[in-house]
């Protein structure tokens, strides 16, 4: 089946929102989560769409996809969108931990370039290592004004929530303001695979130098993200087409 775009949906929280967001959809499986088809309007609607269903006139096919939280599933459904749907554009909507002071709650990310920070190398080069799995993200197709006031800047990615200590290393080594699960494992498939990505987070909550305002928190973090999905799902056709003309 071939689907224009497949958006990938990472955390539980986020998969939630999206399923509160779009009524009823027809939801199907595959080996990471649940997905379904739905249809994007140029009036921003979001329609879920039966499998084979013709969608008026103007509307793109997409699919949206529940990865599941963390590098690993991340990585293996971004294969697998890419191998089942040859979508001609991936995009992960989602969120994460900004840096307090450099960034601010609910600031909409658009992100240019990821980078897995988690990796560990005492043997060789670290700085070699980090980089191989970092990359940079071609998004020439868009043109500002963007659809939605965001930051352009590069997110950092590792299989744990941040810590406290690591972010005045992020700040410096990196120029991050905010840090993610998933990010750097969906743009390196993305680019080996040569397909096309755009990934928009919004910073649900921040952390400091006391800790983080979520940790602890879930409810927090779950009303943060049904906003920041809310927010990116109302421009959504906009953020999208440029990528398909």
């Amino acid at each position: 089946m071939k689907l224009q775009v497949v958006f990938l949906i990472c955390a539980d929280a986020e998969w939630d929102a999206i399923l509160q967001l779009i009524t009823e959809p027809y939801l199907q499986t595959t080996p990471y989560g649940k997905w379904f088809m739905a249809g994007l309007l140029p009036s921003q609607s979001v329609i879920p769409a039966m499998p084979g269903a013709s969608l008026p006139h103007g509307g793109i096919t997409a699919g949206f996809m529940h990865t599941g939280w963390g590098k690993i599933a991340a990585a293996g459904a971004t294969q697998y969108a890419i191998d089942h749907w040859q979508p001609d554009l991936l995009v992960n909507l989602g969120t994460c931990g900004g840096f307090e002071g450099s960034v601010e709650r609910g600031e909409l990310l658009l992100v240019d370039r990821t980078i897995v920070y988690d990796i560990l190398e005492q043997m060789g080069d670290q700085d070699a290592h980090l980089e191989h799995y970092a990359s940079t993200l071609d998004i020439h197709w868009l043109s500002e004004p963007f659809p939605q006031a965001v930051r352009r800047t590069l997110l950092v990615s590792g299989d744990r929530d941040l810590l406290p200590a690591e972010i005045p290393w992020l700040k410096q080594h990196f120029g991050a303001v905010a840090g993610d699960w998933e990010t750097g494992a969906i743009a390196y498939i993305a680019r080996i695979n040569q397909a096309r990505l755009l990934i928009l987070r919004g910073v649900s909550d921040l952390v400091g130098s006391e800790g983080g305002e979520a940790y602890g928190n879930l409810a927090l973090f779950q009303q943060a993200t049904l906003d920041i999905m809310q927010r990116l799902l109302a421009q959504i056709f906009s953020w999208v087409k440029p990528g398909l003309d």
